[in-house]
């Protein structure tokens, strides 16, 4: 019992203890870190006192909420500062007290307290307790048992209960929680009581100890020194339960193996295979390669997923807040879940997303993720020519792995991911196999629920995942692995709903990213509507959040030096921040020429639109082709010249105009290549205005194919098509009599502002794009002249 209270207790500095708990009359060095010398600085300032608290949670630092409520108040004697930063610091404790609340949290913790005073009762069952905890500590030193020798001394003259059993917690090998324990008693005589339970039990370990060593000396004799230091240990290890480090990583596995919850199949496999690596010898390589074989199957999510939120409006409300527009798409998604409320076995889809670079395909697979509440995988199949990066390594390689699929599933921890297989079109092939035909089996429905992988070589469920593959085109995919996913394509994006895009989605991301928050930045619509127009050309919206965020870095840099910022952004400050307009797309404003007209063309990037011209020259009926045609539009080029050769009557032509002519078909930018079965009616009338010398008109935008017999055969990408021609100007567009049912494909505002014509044969196309002719007074003197007057080139 003190007789005298530490002054000034009312607020202290709390120092957390992590390793050890301090006990009254304790003299004690800490190491401090540089960071904790701010609680010994706000000690010294005051009384030199501080409270020693054990620190409960592993968090750095230590808050509040963490340290236990009763600590050591302290006295600081000395303190000694490293050059570096840091110090020691001799304590010594005083008194336990308890921890009523935080005065102060940051940067350094005080604490409002009370002290806790201890009487010690003076008793026969005291006295007796004390006599025991003495005569125990002699029998500890008589087995060995360090102990100072003014220790001895000390609990010798000790008759204090409570300061006797703080003394022995001390030197006792007692845990933190075990420490702590002792210290929260606040009666000295149940925490003698206490002391000296433990105290027994360490006599008992040390007795135990001192016969196991007995025993081995007289099994072994004296000479046999290192097996006799081999057998003691084990001997001590099998008395206190423990076990050799390859005994235990055995035993670790062994319980893994039960708690993985593997098939039944998968567990006779790994059970056979731990058997194997008990008999194996730790210091063979084989033992490395058989080790993480079984870790890896106790790593695999067997039966581990996640639970699906099947709240069908929930899941649209997540799509729209993630994607504007996209309907098939969510619909389809919207569809699978209403499916999965009615029964829980359904297989996963396998769905490809297919359009153009930044219509939102990988983002949208992150908000399926999301909406399903399951976990997100995504891998880049882009340039991936070797099969084992599909299906794994065999284990007799050295340095074998599992497949990209098991890894990312064991790394998600999860059976049922969303898994998006990135840039399906270009995947690579050569010697080390082709990774295409390896995702047959992964992306079939009817077979993933036995996928084997060559390195764990034991099935595994892949039904219960959502694949979702992207690519740009479907050409480059292997039909079988076509045939086993749905297509669910998507388009390109009109002006309005980039426009819309922008101003939901673009313009807040860019602003939060370039720190824009709190200056109020905002766009006009003009402004929008400019970059949208002039500075873009995609079907996408990645080049439009480029430019927004150019815009905005900009705008960020005369914040930092700051200068006046144009926080208001108007079509005059987006050309003076981004330039001149790179791109000049209103061809419909242009004259109408003779031989020139303007076709519609699909690309990985969407469609644009495509100028064919042709010209005619005296020559012996040759036709040349210009401009990186490849073989299709090359075959449609030779189709449209023999139509138009064998129906020239038809369309006011010269029967005989080959003859003594060579023709010319040119699409300019010969350095991109070209191809597709979609420029046939327009190579024919490029040709008919050539040879009837009636101009195009360039607000008429054509596209589909053309037969012998003069069909017209159906084509693909309406929408890409149609948004091209709108972006360039265009306002009528030429399509298939049967290509009427994609109409549904374009929005109300398109189908408003579009003229769209379906044509059946060739002459409604040539009456709907040529005007009337103008005198052709070339025909008849052609020979003598050596060119057709109003022959184009672009």
């Amino acid at each position: 019992m003190f007789t005298k209270e530490p002054p000034n207790l009312s607020v202290v500095p709390v120092y957390p203890m992590r390793e050890q708990v301090m006990f009254p009359h304790m003299v004690l060095p800490l190491f401090v870190a540089r960071e904790g010398m701010e609680i010994i600085d706000a000690a010294l300032q005051g009384d030199q006192l501080l409270v020693l608290a054990a620190c409960l949670e592993g968090k750095e630092p230590c808050p509040w909420e963490g340290l236990s409520r009763i600590g050591t108040v302290c006295r600081i004697n000395q303190v000694l500062r490293f050059p570096e930063g840091g110090g020691k610091v001799v304590v010594e404790g005083l008194q336990r007290a308890r921890l009523l609340g935080a005065a102060q949290r940051f940067p350094c913790i005080l604490a409002r307290i009370e002290t806790v005073s201890e009487v010690d009762s003076r008793g026969l069952v005291t006295e007796a307790l004390v006599q025991s905890v003495n005569a125990l500590l002699k029998i500890a030193l008589a087995y060995g048992r360090p102990l100072p020798g003014d220790v001895v001394k000390m609990i010798d003259q000790i008759e204090d209960s409570g300061r006797l059993a703080d003394l022995v917690a001390v030197y006792l090998n007692l845990g933190m929680k075990e420490q702590q324990h002792l210290l929260e008693l606040l009666d000295p005589l149940e925490r003698l009581k206490e002391v000296y339970l433990l105290l027994t039990g360490e006599v008992q370990k040390l007795q135990v100890r001192g016969e196991v060593q007995s025993e081995v000396a007289k099994r072994l004799g004296r000479t046999q020194k290192e097996y006799l230091l081999r057998e003691q240990m084990k001997q001590i290890q099998e008395e206190l339960g423990d076990e050799d480090p390859r005994q235990s990583e055995i035993n670790e596995l062994h319980r893994r193996i039960r708690q993985a919850e593997m098939p039944e199949g998968v567990r006779a496999v790994a059970e056979k295979e731990l058997a194997r690596l008990e008999r194996i010898n730790p210091s063979s390589p084989e033992h490395t390669v058989a080790r993480t074989y079984l870790e890896y199957l106790c790593t695999v999510p067997w039966n581990r997923g996640t639970e699906d939120h099947l709240d069908i409006g929930r899941a649209e409300v997540i799509l729209d807040e993630d994607h504007y527009d996209l309907a098939e798409v969510k619909e389809r998604i919207l569809e699978y879940l209403a499916v999965r409320s009615l029964r829980k076995t359904t297989k996963g889809p396998i769905l490809c997303f297919v359009g153009p670079p930044g219509v939102g395909k990988t983002s949208l697979g992150r908000s399926i993720a999301r909406a399903m509440g399951r976990k997100f995988i995504r891998i880049s199949l882009g340039g991936m020519k070797d099969e084992a990066e599909i299906r794994g390594h065999r284990r007799t390689y050295i340095g074998a792995l599992p497949g990209r699929i098991i890894q990312e599933i064991c790394r998600a921890e999860s059976s049922n991911p969303v898994f998006m297989l990135d840039e399906v079109d270009k995947i690579g092939q050569d010697f080390r196999g082709d990774p295409a035909s390896a995702l047959l089996e992964i992306l079939d429905p009817e077979q993933n629920d036995t996928f084997t992988d060559h390195y764990l070589d034991v099935p595994f469920d892949l039904s219960r995942v959502m694949f979702i593959t992207t690519a740009n085109i479907l050409d480059p995919v292997p039909p079988p692995l076509k045939d086993r996913m749905e297509v669910i394509r998507l388009a390109g994006y009109s002006d309005e709903e980039k426009l819309k895009i922008a101003f939901r989605y673009l313009i807040p991301k860019e602003v939060e990213e370039n720190g824009l928050e709190a200056a109020g930045v905002s766009f006009e619509e003009g402004a929008m509507r400019k970059i949208i127009k002039d500075y873009t050309r995609e079907a996408g919206v990645r080049g439009v959040e480029r430019q927004i965020a150019s815009i905005c870095r900009k705008i960020a840099r005369d914040v930092a030096q700051k200068r006046p910022p144009r926080l208001l952004v108007t079509p005059a400050a987006v050309e003076e921040m981004l330039g001149p307009r790179k791109f000049f797309s209103d061809v419909a404003s242009e004259e109408d020429r003779i031989g020139v007209v303007t076709g519609l063309a699909w690309t990985e990037a969407g469609g644009d639109i495509i100028f064919v011209e042709a010209s005619r020259m005296v020559g012996k009926k040759d036709l040349h082709l210009t401009g990186s045609l490849g073989e299709v539009m090359q075959e449609s080029a030779r189709t449209a010249l023999s139509y138009v050769r064998a129906h020239a009557v038809e369309f006011a032509i010269e029967a005989d105009f080959f003859e003594k002519s060579d023709l010319h078909i040119h699409v300019p930018s010969g350095a991109i290549p070209k191809d597709g079965p979609s420029a046939g009616i327009t190579i024919a009338t490029a040709l008919i205005s050539l040879l009837s010398q009636r101009p195009a008109r360039r607000n008429v935008a054509l596209t589909g194919e053309l037969t012998l017999s003069g069909r017209i055969l159906p084509i693909g990408g309406i929408k890409e098509k149609v948004l091209a021609a709108r972006r360039a100007g265009v306002t009528t567009v030429l399509l298939p009599e049967r290509n009427r049912e994609n109409l549904r494909d374009l929005d109300e505002e398109t189908r408003a502002q579009m003229t769209i014509i379906f044509v059946d044969t060739l002459q409604e196309v040539v009456e709907a794009t040529l005007l009337p002719g103008r005198p052709n007074r070339a025909m008849g003197d052609f020979a003598g002249r050596g060119a057709v007057p109003g022959s184009a080139a672009l």
